[in-house]
């Protein structure tokens, strides 16, 4: 789904007005019906995204930390079985599952006497019941279920979708029979950086030769386009030649402004694609040249 940037803007704004809750997706989409529940999903997980990126270090200081792990101490003394952790999250609109981080690894320190390795951290987040504090393993369970926008919960969702939807763009590529080259096959030749498919015979697509295929399970904002460009797309370009990047989710329609220079965007697969095989039939029929032929493809799908 293609956004203008005034609807997109429009829809931002609206979020800036909600609480990071599960119910923030019925108002969301009541507010919104014209727009897919998935792409108002990914717009708010990026905006949620960006608003704990710029608050992070207030969270962190080493006061906020020693506040927080008080409060914490002093409440669960008065009852265990209130959601502690999740009530003062929202108190402090801080994220549920990296208040639970921060006050586990706080914890830990003082169960240990040294601060834990990411690896123990992160293994405890993932399954709470290896926290050798119930209490504490509750609380972090309660926040981890509740945070809609991050932890290992969400971090698991996000691969499982972008998973499914690399799959999806296999099985498009088979149906229309493009012979391809996924990321393992290419890594297994020696390629460190890859997008999601290598064509090994190019298509056109509105006029314009394509190599290769990126698939994004997330709407295309600016944030996120232009960190991909400076970061992928651009390699990309530059090993590969010109490619197709499809957001699935949609994408801000200004945003697509490099057909030119070798990037399209797409929120879907496209299907008007040309082959060489489908011109080389064309030029046996008609006695054109396969050159001629793409052109004039290109021209009747722009």
């Amino acid at each position: 789904m293609r956004l203008t940037k005034a609807q997109y803007d429009e829809i931002v704004q609206f979020i800036t007005k909600l609480r990071p809750t599960r119910q923030c997706m019925r108002l969301l989409k009541e507010r919104f019906p014209c727009q897919s529940q998935s792409t108002l999903l990914s717009i708010f997980s990026q905006e949620y995204q960006k608003l704990t990126k710029r608050t992070h270090a207030k969270h962190h200081t080493q006061e906020a930390v020693e506040m927080y792990y008080t409060r914490y101490l002093n409440e669960v003394a008065k009852d265990s079985t209130t959601p502690i952790l999740l009530a003062l999250a929202n108190e402090v609109e801080f994220s549920p599952a990296l208040m639970a981080r921060t006050v586990l690894e706080r914890f830990l320190q003082d169960h240990d006497g040294l601060p834990p390795s990411k690896q123990i951290l992160s293994g405890m987040l993932r399954d709470p019941s290896l926290i050798p504090d119930p209490v504490l393993a509750n609380q972090v369970h309660l926040c981890t279920i509740n945070d809609c926008c991050n932890g290992p919960l969400v971090d698991c969702i996000r691969h499982s979708i972008g998973h499914e939807h690399e799959v999806l763009l296999r099985e498009k590529l088979k149906k229309h029979n493009l012979a391809f080259l996924d990321e393992d096959q290419l890594r297994v030749k020696g390629y460190d950086k890859t997008p999601d498919v290598i064509l090994e015979v190019p298509v056109a697509l509105d006029g314009h030769v394509i190599h290769w295929i990126e698939s994004k399970a997330s709407f295309g904002d600016e944030t996120s386009h232009h960190m991909y460009l400076q970061d992928q797309f651009w390699s990309y370009w530059n090993r590969f030649g010109p490619g197709l990047v499809i957001y699935w989710y949609g994408f801000i329609e200004e945003l697509d402004c490099n057909s030119e220079r070798g990037i399209l965007l797409k929120d879907e697969f496209p299907e008007n694609l040309v082959t060489l095989k489908s011109c080389m039939a064309q030029n046996n029929d008609h006695g054109r040249n396969t050159k001629d032929c793409l052109s004039e493809s290109n021209q009747e799908t722009a």
